[in-house]
């Protein structure tokens, strides 16, 4: 029996040619790297003709050599916006602002970045703690670019700038014994010498010199005069401008170290025309290289 071949197949084996020739003419997509970093711009055609689909999301901001992710874009391993190859502060905590630099932004360029920074806004050029805030050497409350008393004893109560509270100075038998020289002759030898060709006031005079200070704090409108002296050794032009220079140590101290305003204290130098021992021995000279405060007016009783 004479077998017949199915028209379907016929059919099939007519169009099979033209299906060929068709498909030869569809062209290979071609992988474009605009910016050579192994990531094709234009990654797939084979299914859809009209809008190619961009593989690299950065096609012509790479620089050469530089390490990309799986989209074709620099690598930024914190996230902090800031590609690793121009950032100079790799390891930012998630979410941290960060600058065009990508470091931690520092508002008040104190070198605390704001994160962790508890004292925001410190003014230009303050020294910080680690945290931020400004120091505070003495620990009461005011920091060292404010505190007009440096040094205060811990625990003592202060004002706002940082000066022992009047109130809270107890008045011991040095001060009371300064306090009535003044009232009494209306002026006080300070026990504080120097040594010779010297202005520099010894740390063993601290508590004589707050003496005078605690006085001037009982009395807010007693104004002091802070005379220097010294012995008869070189000429006398040259120690009466050391005796200035020691009188405008004291002065100093008294405003440095215990907020006395400098307004309520004067100077002068006396040189070796006032001494109170002889000048002929050692101990005599020691005793004529000092100073002396006299009040403006005597204290009423």
């Amino acid at each position: 029996m004479r077998k017949t071949i199915p028209a379907l197949f016929i059919f099939v084996a007519i169009l099979f040619p033209f299906v060929l020739s068709s498909c030869a003419h569809i062209s290979t997509p071609i992988l474009v790297d605009s910016d050579n970093d192994g990531v094709p711009d234009n990654y797939d055609y084979r299914y859809d003709f009209t809008i190619p689909q961009y593989y690299d999301k950065c096609p012509t901001s790479t620089p050469r050599g530089v390490k990309v992710d799986n989209w074709g874009c620099s690598l930024d391993t914190d996230k902090d916006g800031v590609p690793d190859y121009l950032d100079k502060c790799p390891g930012t905590p998630a979410g941290v602002k960060a600058d065009k630099d990508g470091c931690p932004l520092d508002s008040d360029g104190d070198g605390t970045p704001d994160y962790l920074d508890k004292c925001p806004g410190t003014p230009a050029g303050v020294k910080v703690e680690r945290d931020g805030c400004p120091l505070d050497s003495d620990g009461d409350g005011t920091p060292d670019y404010l505190d007009k008393c440096p040094d205060t004893p811990k625990g003592m109560a202060v004002d706002q700038d940082g000066c022992p509270l009047a109130a809270m100075v107890q008045p011991s038998e040095a001060v009371s014994a300064v306090e009535t020289q003044i009232v009494e002759k209306g002026r006080v030898t300070l026990n504080v010498e120097f040594d010779f060709d010297k202005a520099v006031i010894k740390k063993k005079f601290h508590d004589e010199i707050g003496n005078l200070a605690a006085v001037m704090k009982k009395y807010p409108d007693l104004k002091i005069v802070i005379e220097g002296h010294t012995d008869n050794t070189g000429e006398l032009t040259y120690n009466g401008k050391l005796s200035q220079r020691r009188a405008d140590a004291v002065k100093g101290y008294l405003v440095e170290k215990f907020g006395i305003e400098a307004s309520r204290l004067s100077t002068k130098g006396y040189g070796e025309v006032r001494p109170i021992e002889s000048n002929a021995t050692k101990e005599g000279r020691q005793k004529n290289r000092r100073v002396e405060a006299a009040a403006e007016y005597i204290i009423k009783k």
